[in-house]
């Protein structure tokens, strides 16, 4: 189907010329880098892995593609992923920048200076070394967002072992999943973990996990929130006693040369299936793309102090909280809590204190906050703000603008982005010397070659004509297979176009200025007799509506139209309830509106919530069950609060049947 709604042609905004002047990545350099990978591709990645990596060894060969979809970059060149995020940083004027600045909703604080993190890092190496952890083992960690998590990740790197970090919110169940297909004989975990007030016992769910699993030797517990947990005699050892001993955690460690293809780390992400896959990162194109993306998409600089709201526990976490702005020797700030705990200017209060200069964060976070207004944005400092950045999921045009004229006070370019946990960053971006439009993820980032093709494969060459976003090319930091499974990840990604493509499974489209729009999954798609009608489209014209906070929209089975549109809003507060039939009325005009008569939601629902994964994302496939009627049958380990679920089945259950006669 043809998107000409109103959506997304407005106008675009510039990039403030101060900002430009300034920006790692000028405009003019876009269009010579975006030529350059074009003509010389893998001359393109071979100078910039040399630019900005420190290698042990250097490689020879940048690509070798001789089995696809199996690809191969600098395969036989060495480094060390900790030691390109640490040590060298310590041997320069960085060594006494802070690395980690970090604090909790109860206001406890730390800071990790690069020297510093250098030497918890190695002597958490050591503890590790100790334990019987060698190169190529899977180390499992399962931790609040608190420094040690980091300590240990790095240290997982400097000794050649992978980590898995699974998020700290996920059930026992999950996390055992996860524990028994890495066949991980380690688990490092804390007493427990703080969120919206309440604590989270993360040793008690750890125990849980591995009950009966003869794999597991050791778990290490960091004594965080101080509180009694069970420990189990020469199987679980305190963080705290492990790193005093001398005899285990020695301060110095040599960091392990790595192959270039060795795993850097396994992250879990949940299919459309209910087992988990394991997707596979390796080191030196990770590294390579955490660099790239933190100076070109984030316009990272080393005096900086960056904050990625994104949870470790997720790639944006591993990308872009952690990894990235270390990479290149700025400042991450990590925070342990809720955006609106313990009132709802916390996060601009932590904005004035640590005068952040470059934040990222998820739409459904900045939609959560704009339901609160502007009163509390106003009553903090936020001019050290220089660049806003999202990604995660669609930045619908109403959040953007709230985003660009509250907390960026209209001189900050909003970044939008696309990413996956398996490209392990962002591909597409609206960077932020271009012209932004609100609601695009904006252009290809250099080196990358996404297009939009149809069923058969063939590119989209019309404006607006929504088909697969695929990737043409490879690229360093893709996923290289999934973990024991090299047979489901050549199905997951590749065979849908016949190995030619890496299949991304999101449906998009192009606009006539090349600028990429994302219409959601592809099976976030709404086919009303024949005519395809992306979700995303839909929720952004409702929440252009300033009744509503959120919304969500799924296709509902007609016997007659095939799909119909179902949708699920969260009104914000103080809207009349009882003027229902009114505001739903007015939503489907705006539907029809801004999008089509055809995409008008043939039922709209009012929830108090929208079932959300931990990392925020919601869960459009429960919904969409609820919408038809059937049982929900799904993995619901990653749902934040299980409670949801009921309200929003007795809103449909007791929902006005004849309301759409009405209307």
């Amino acid at each position: 189907m043809k998107n000409d709604s109103s959506v997304n042609n407005i106008i675009p905004i510039e990039p403030n010329k101060e900002f430009v002047n300034n920006a790692n990545l000028k405009p003019d350099e876009y269009a010579k880098l975006i030529k350059w990978a074009e003509e010389d591709f893998e001359g393109f990645w071979d100078y910039f892995a040399k630019k900005e990596i420190s290698w042990f060894k250097p490689y020879k060969k940048v690509l070798n593609d001789s089995k696809p979809p199996f690809f191969k970059f600098f395969e036989d060149g060495e480094l060390n992923m900790c030691y390109n995020c640490v040590d060298r940083h310590v041997t320069t004027r960085r060594k006494n920048r802070a690395a980690i600045l970090w604090e909790n909703e109860k206001g406890d604080s730390r800071v990790l200076t690069y020297r510093e993190l250098q030497f918890q890092v190695n002597k958490f190496a050591n503890v590790l070394k100790t334990l019987g952890t060698k190169k190529g083992d899977v180390v499992v960690i399962y931790m609040p967002m608190i420094p040690e998590l980091p300590i240990a990740m790095l240290a997982c790197a400097k000794i050649g072992a992978i980590h898995s970090v699974v998020f700290a919110g996920l059930s026992a169940n999950a996390l055992r999943e996860r524990i028994v297909d890495a066949n991980s004989n380690i688990v490092i975990t804390a007493d427990g973990g703080f969120r919206g007030g309440k604590t989270i016992p993360l040793k008690e769910h750890v125990d849980d996990a591995i009950r009966e699993l003869k794999n597991v030797k050791y778990v290490v517990v960091a004594r965080h929130i101080q509180r009694d947990v069970p420990m189990k005699t020469l199987r679980d050892f305190w963080w705290q006693d492990l790193m005093s001993d001398q005899d285990y955690a020695k301060p110095h460690c040599e960091a392990e040369s790595m192959k270039a293809e060795d795993p850097l780390f396994i992250m879990y992400t949940s299919g459309s299936t209910g087992k988990p896959k394991g997707v596979v990162h390796t080191t030196a194109g990770y590294l390579l793309w955490r660099i790239l993306t933190a100076r070109w998409v984030f316009d990272l600089k080393e005096e900086d102090t960056f904050w990625s709201t994104a949870n470790i526990g997720w790639i944006s976490g591993h990308s872009y909280t952690l990894y990235g702005p270390l990479s290149i020797g700025s400042t991450t700030f990590l925070y342990e809590g809720m955006p609106t705990y313990p009132s709802p200017d916390q996060w601009w209060y932590l904005v004035e204190k640590y005068r952040i200069n470059v934040m990222y964060t998820a739409p459904t976070a900045i939609r959560a906050l704009m339901r609160y207004g502007e009163k509390y944005t106003k009553n903090h400092d936020l001019s050290s703000l220089r660049l806003l950045t999202t990604g995660g999921e669609r930045l619908n045009e109403a959040a953007w603008l709230w985003y660009y004229e509250h907390i960026g006070n209209k001189k900050c370019p909003i970044i939008d982005a696309y990413g996956q946990t398996e490209t392990a960053g962002h591909m597409i971006s609206s960077l932020p010397v271009v012209p932004q439009k609100p609601g695009s993820v904006g252009i290809p980032v250099p080196g990358i070659f996404p297009d939009i093709v149809d069923a058969e494969g063939n590119t989209i060459t019309k404006p607006k004509e929504t088909g697969f976003l695929v990737i043409k090319k490879p690229w360093p930091s893709m996923v290289r297979t999934l973990w024991k499974d090299d047979e489901s990840y050549v199905k997951s990604y590749w065979e849908k176009f016949n190995n030619k493509y890496y299949y991304t499974g999101d449906m998009a489209y192009k606009d006539e200025d090349g600028y990429f729009w994302m219409e959601g999954r592809a099976d976030d798609v709404v086919n009303v007799s024949a005519h395809r009608i992306g979700c995303a489209e839909i929720e952004s014209a409702l929440t252009s509506c300033n009744m509503v906070a959120e919304a969500a929209v799924v296709g509902k089975p007609n016997e007659i139209t095939g799909e119909e549109v179902f949708a699920f809003v969260v009104p914000k507060e103080g809207i009349d309830k009882t003027k229902h039939d009114e505001i739903v009325r007015r939503l489907r005009e705006y539907v029809r509106d801004l999008v089509s008569p055809i995409a008008k939601p043939s039922e709209i629902v009012f929830v108090d919530a929208l079932p959300k994964t931990r990392s925020g994302k919601v869960m459009r496939r429960v919904l969409r069950d609820i919408a038809a009627g059937k049982e929900l049958k799904q993995d619901l380990s990653t749902l934040e609060d299980k409670t949801v679920l009921d309200k929003i089945k007795d809103a449909v259950e007791n929902r006005d049947t004849d309301l759409l006669k009405k209307n």
